[in-house]
């Protein structure tokens, strides 16, 4: 399988930064891991978004796949309590 593109909104990189250090390590980790399967096992697509969403633990990154361009953006991270919030 081709490898995909990583790309971070700079705003999702901000959000990123305020998660604590070891959940913050942990989803750093999964989101790179998204270049090799961005449709891993116990990602979930948002209902009514062309949006998935990847957790580690209380927290989650929400992204969009362009398969044409292979590219993954993680565009929100964030507790699950807020994450989902527009």
């Amino acid at each position: 399988m081709a490898s995909y593109k990583v790309l971070i909104k700079p705003s999702a990189v901000k959000e990123l930064e305020r998660v604590p250090l070891k959940a913050r390590r942990k989803l750093a980790a999964k989101i790179r891991a998204l270049a090799e399967e961005p449709r891993p096992h116990g990602v979930e697509k948002l209902s009514g978004q062309e949006r998935y969403r990847v957790r580690q633990g209380n927290y989650r990154a929400i992204y969009s796949i362009d398969d044409a361009e292979q590219t993954v953006l993680i565009v929100k991270v964030g507790h699950r309590g807020d994450v989902y919030r527009e």
